[in-house]
């Protein structure tokens, strides 16, 4: 469930809210009851590093521990070989 967060354009007040993307916007300020509006922001989110390669989404282990599954410690010229993985 997203977290949105509201500003008070009468008083100021802010303040985040849970709610489902289905919901309406809240409206009146729970502390003088003025009019809200919905601020946008950025949010949170997950970075994510390549993508899905050719040998079905596997990925080199290179990036996350320094050496391959083969214990190399450069890009092998095949796809992932799963030793060790």
């Amino acid at each position: 469930m997203p977290t949105y967060e509201y500003e008070c354009t009468a008083c100021g007040h802010r303040f985040e809210q849970f709610q489902s993307m289905s919901e309406s916007p809240l409206k009146e300020c729970p502390e003088c009851g003025g009019v809200l509006r919905r601020l946008i922001s950025a949010g949170g989110g997950i970075i994510m590093r390549g993508g899905a390669s050719q040998s079905g989404g596997k990925t080199c282990s290179l990036e996350n521990t320094s050496t391959t599954c083969c214990g190399r410690q450069e890009r092998c010229d095949k796809p992932p070989c799963g030793n060790g993985e």
